[in-house]
């Protein structure tokens, strides 16, 4: 899982991952948009959720996030179809939209984020 942190000529930060994870870029471009007070709700989330068998949600406008203890999918609210709106044999393209990672690397994701954040605020 690869990421950068950047600054766009009006100052925001955006954030760009790799392949197969974008929609955890576009969770923080959305969903956080430097507000820590997010940040602050996930790390309690995984740190009260480390070594048990619940799970937690946060919806936003346009992501939704899922954590257990050992696992954190980011998907697209408006991801969610019906089998029946599809023709037969086609599929979605959903890869921009939902994304698995490890809860150890994403709350580290999270650490590099703020920090970045902060050094410029």
């Amino acid at each position: 899982m690869d990421y950068d942190f950047l600054r766009d000529i009006t100052g925001k930060v955006q954030v760009r991952f790799s392949m197969g994870h974008e929609v955890i870029g576009h969770w923080l471009n959305e969903e956080v948009a430097g507000d820590f007070s997010v940040l602050d709700k996930v790390e309690a989330a995984a740190t009260e959720l480390k070594g048990s068998e619940r799970s937690w949600q946060l919806e936003g406008k346009e992501y939704t996030l899922w954590l257990d203890g050992e696992e954190v999918m980011i998907r697209a609210n408006q991801l969610e179809f019906d089998g029946d709106e599809i023709e037969e044999g086609m599929s979605y393209y959903d890869e921009e939209s939902l994304s698995f990672c490890g809860i150890e690397d994403f709350l580290l994701v999270l650490s590099k984020y703020r920090a970045f954040v902060s050094t410029y605020r």
